[in-house]
């Protein structure tokens, strides 16, 4: 439950107009996920609602329909993106240049291959070593 309405219940003064407008919340569950996403106050959508009334267009965007109409409209929208999707990525893979890509994968091996190189030299020559005691000469 919202922190505003759970402040008026708990000082026992539930005006008639915070419970109509918990009723009109119960009837639009989206303004709930939509103030819980925003970060927004009650008291913002209290105020709009007793400026605007319940039946101002306002508040369309936060009815929900049928769950089942909603159930069969995410699946549609996901079966479009799922098509969308193969069909870019077909697009790209027939724009792709075969020899170039080729020739720049052989690139990276041989840019590759000189870092290691370079790395097994430096591993060959080793750490010269160092005195075990840098500061013989400040004996006590």
């Amino acid at each position: 439950m919202n922190e505003w309405v759970s402040e008026v219940i708990k000082m026992g003064n539930l005006d008639a107009s915070v419970q109509e407008f918990k009723d009109f919340v119960n009837k639009h569950p989206k303004i709930v996920r939509e103030i819980r996403k925003s970060g927004r106050s009650w008291q913002e959508y209290y105020e709009k609602w007793a400026l605007l009334g319940e039946s101002d267009p306002y508040w369309n965007e936060f009815t929900e329909a049928d769950t089942t109409d909603n159930h069969s409209q995410h699946k549609s929208t996901n079966e479009n993106e799922e098509k969308d999707l193969i069909s870019q990525l077909m697009k790209y893979t027939q724009k792709i240049d075969v020899d170039k890509l080729q020739g720049q994968i052989d690139q990276l091996s041989k840019a590759v291959g000189s870092v290691q190189e370079m790395v097994s030299q430096f591993k060959s020559t080793g750490p010269k070593e160092s005195p075990k005691d840098p500061f013989h000469w400040i004996k006590d």
